[in-house]
C-alpha cells in the first residue's frame, strides 16, 4: 500500500475469489473463507494491478515496467498465454471487453499512457491519446456497443467508442486527478471519482453527465476507488477521509457511512462489491469486510503482512498454535488460526524498523531483536506493546535468543550482551571476530556464537557473566545460524561454504561427534528444530526446505519451490508432522510432513 495511490481489487465473475497485488506477488483468495489463497509470483518487478477476464479463465496481471501477463486461472502452474509490453511505465489498470477478447491497459510511459489490443495477438484495436499525464484507471462496458472510460492525473477524463477505439470527448468535471472510473454491470451508467471528494455519473452509451453523488462533495476527502453492486443499483465508494460509503444512485445520495478509523492508516484506498460481500482496503494493507446492518464495525477484517516476512516463531496458548512474524518494515503479526486465516497483531507503537528475529521465552513473553537498535519483551497474554519492556542496545542486534530463568543473548554488531529479566547483566567487548548468531543451551550453561571468522565460540554461563574459556570449533564457512535442540543434547549450525554443507553438533557439554549434512543448492539462511529433536528443518536461497533425520544423514524430505522465486527467509515447527514458513513474499505456508 501507499498513501495516495488507489489500489485495485479484482473480483472472479463466478464471485468465488478475489485477487490483489503484493510486491512480485499477485494474490489470489477465496471470498467466504480467505485462509483458502494461492499466489503468482513469475513477475520480475512489482506488480501493481491483476484482473480476472470475464470468462474466469484467464487473469491479466501489470507489473512497473509495462509488462502484462496473460496467465491459466484453472491449473496450479498458471501456466503463462502472453506476454505484452503495451506501455513503458508502470500499469495502473486494466479492463476487459465482455467476451474476453480484447483489453485496455492504462498507466505511465513514455510515448503514450494506454494501449487496447487484442488479448490473443497484441493487435492494436484502437488509441487511447489524449492526456498529457499518466492514466490512473481504465473501464469497459460490458455490453455492445462498446464504451471505454479513463481517468488521468491531468485532471480529466476521456471517453472512447469503439472498436476501433476513437477518442470521442474529453470529460473535464474533476478539479483534481481522476482516481477511479467504473462502469455499471449494466452498461448504463458510468461514474468517475477524484482527488477533489467527488463522483460524477454518467451516461453509459453517450458519456453525457447525468449528476453527481452527495451534492456539494461525496467525500471530505480524496476519493480512490468505486465499485457497482450487481445489480447496478447501488455502489461503493473508498475514500482518504476514512470512510467508505454506500451509494443509491438513483437518489443520489449515501444510505450508509462506514467509519474506518482514526488513524492515518485508516485510510481507504480500494473497495470491492462481489456478490453479497463489500470489501475494502486500509493504508494499513487491512482488507474489510464491512457491515451493512453494523457500519462501525467489519464483519472481519483480513491483517497481515504487506512487507518481506524476515522472521517468526510457534508458540502455544491453551494448546492452540499461534505463528508470531516479523517483517521488514517493523510490523508483527500474530496468526491465530492458520485454517481459517484469523489474524491479529500487537496494539500500540512496536518496532520501527526491520524485526530480525523472534523467540518466546518462558514468561509468555516474545522477544524481538530489530534493526532499530532495541530487543522487546512483549507479553502475549495482553497483546499491548508497552514502552518499558524495550532495551536499547548500543550496537544493532543480529540475533536473540532465550533460556530458562529469564536469560536472553543478543548478538549485536562488534558486542555480545546477555541479559536477565529483562535487563542487560553483562557485555562483551572487542571480541576479535565479527559474531553473526548466537544460541543459549536450554539449560542456561552455555552459550554459542557463530561468527564470519568460521567459527563457533563457546562460552559458559556463571551467574550473571559470560566466560570465555577459549573453547573454539572450526566450522567450514561464516555461520549465518545456529539452534540447540530443545532436549539440549545437540547443536545445529548452518555455515556457508562452497557446497553449502550442514554441520551437526552433537555435544552435551562436550563436542562427541561432528555431522555433515549436504543437500542445498545455495545459501542456506534458516534452522529449526522439531519439538522431539529428532529432525530439524533448513530453508535456503535455493527455494528449497530440506527436513533432516538426527543420526542418519540420508534420511530426508526436500520440499522444493516452498516460495516459488523467493527464499525461505525462516521457519518453525507446530508438531512432529507440521512446519510452517515465512518468506520475502509476505506470505506464511504451512506443510504436513510424511515421514
Amino acid at each position: 500500500m501507499e498513501r495516495g495511490v488507489s489500489k485495485v481489487i479484482g473480483g472472479d465473475p463466478k464471485g468465488n475469489n478475489f485477487l490483489y497485488t503484493n510486491g512480485k506477488c499477485v494474490i489470489i483468495r477465496n471470498i467466504d473463507n480467505p485462509a483458502i489463497a494461492d499466489v503468482y509470483t513469475e513477475h520480475a518487478h512489482q506488480v501493481t494491478v491483476a484482473k480476472y477476464s470475464p470468462s474466469g479463465f484467464y487473469i491479466a496481471s501489470g507489473d512497473a515496467s509495462g509488462k502484462v501477463r496473460i496467465w491459466d486461472t484453472t491449473q496450479k502452474e498458471h501456466l503463462l498465454k502472453y506476454e505484452y509490453t503495451p506501455i513503458s511505465g508502470k500499469v495502473k489498470d486494466i479492463a476487459w471487453t465482455e467476451d474476453s477478447k480484447r483489453m485496455a491497459v492504462v498507466g505511465d510511459g513514455r510515448e503514450k499512457f494506454g494501449a487496447v489490443f487484442l488479448w490473443d495477438s497484441g493487435s492494436s484495436v484502437g488509441d487511447l491519446s489524449g492526456h498529457s499525464k499518466l492514466i490512473n484507471s481504465v473501464d469497459i462496458k460490458q455490453n455492445r456497443p462498446y464504451r471505454i472510460v479513463v481517468g488521468s492525473d491531468d485532471q480529466t477524463g476521456s471517453f472512447f467508442e469503439g472498436p476501433p477505439f476513437k477518442f470521442k470527448f474529453t470529460l473535464s468535471r474533476h478539479s483534481q486527478f481522476v482516481n477511479c472510473v467504473r462502469f455499471s454491470p449494466n452498461g448504463e451508467r458510468f461514474v468517475t471519482s477524484g482527488g477533489d471528494g467527488m463522483i460524477f455519473i454518467y451516461d453509459g452509451k453517450t458519456g453525457e453527465p447525468i449528476g453527481s453523488l452527495g451534492g456539494e462533495k461525496s467525500h471530505n476527502g480524496g476519493i480512490y476507488a468505486v465499485s457497482w453492486s450487481p445489480d447496478s443499483s447501488q455502489l461503493i465508494s473508498a475514500s482518504g477521509d476514512k470512510t467508505v460509503k454506500l451509494w443509491d444512485v438513483g437518489a443520489g445520495t449515501a444510505v450508509t457511512t462506514f467509519k474506518m478509523g482514526t488513524d492515518v492508516t485508516d485510510q481507504q484506498l480500494g473497495c470491492l462489491w462481489q456478490k453479497d460481500h463489500l470489501l475494502s482496503i486500509s493504508l494499513s494493507g487491512y482488507i474489510n469486510y464491512l457491515d451493512k446492518n453494523n457500519p462501525d464495525r467489519p464483519i472481519r477484517t483480513i491483517k497481515g503482512h504487506s512487507k518481506s516476512i524476515q522472521c517468526l516463531t510457534v508458540h502455544k496458548t491453551d494448546g492452540r498454535p499461534n505463528i508470531y512474524s516479523g517483517s521488514h518494515d517493523g510490523h508483527i503479526n500474530i496468526l491465530l488460526l492458520i485454517n481459517t486465516g484469523e489474524n491479529d497483531c500487537f496494539s500500540g507503537k512496536g518496532h520501527s524498523n526491520q524485526v530480525s528475529k523472534a523467540v518466546v521465552n518462558d514468561a509468555d513473553e516474545l522477544v524481538t531483536c530489530s534493526m532499530d537498535d532495541t530487543l522487546r519483551f512483549t507479553n502475549i497474554n495482553k497483546k499491548e506493546y508497552s514502552a518499558s519492556d524495550v532495551v536499547k542496545m548500543d550496537f544493532q542486534p543480529k540475533s536473540v535468543s532465550v533460556a530458562a530463568g529469564g536469560l536472553s543473548l543478543a548478538v549485536c554488531v562488534e558486542q555480545i550482551v546477555l541479559l536477565k529479566d529483562k535487563k542487560k547483566v553483562f557485555t562483551l567487548d572487542s571480541l576479535g571476530y565479527e559474531a553473526e548468531v548466537g544460541a543459549i543451551h536450554p539449560g542456561g550453561t552455555t552459550a554459542a556464537v557463530g561468527g564470519k571468522d568460521e567459527k563457533i565460540h563457546l562460552y559458559s554461563i556463571q551467574g550473571n557473566t559470560l566466560k570465555d574459556e577459549g573453547k573454539t570449533i572450526d566450522a567450514k564457512g561464516t555461520i549465518t545460524e545456529m539452534a540447540y535442540s530443545p532436549n539440549g543434547a545437540y547443536l545445529a549450525t548452518v555455515d556457508i561454504c562452497l557446497s553449502y554443507t550442514f554441520f551437526l553438533w552433537v555435544s552435551q557439554y562436550t563436542i562427541l561427534l561432528l555431522i555433515g549434512y549436504y543437500g542445498h543448492h545455495a545459501k542456506p539462511v534458516s534452522l529449526a528444530w522439531s519439538p522431539d529433536s529428532e529432525h530439524f528443518a533448513t530453508g535456503g536461497m535455493d527455494m528449497m526446505v530440506y527436513v533432516w533425520t538426527v543420526g542418519d544423514t540420508d534420511k530426508r524430505i526436500k520440499i522444493p519451490d516452498t516460495h516459488r522465486l523467493h527464499h525461505v527467509s525462516d521457519l518453525a515447527w507446530i508438531d512432529g508432522h507440521t512446519l510452517v514458513t515465512g518468506s520475502h513474499d509476505a506470505c506464511i505456508k504451512q506443510w504436513t510432513l510424511k515421514y
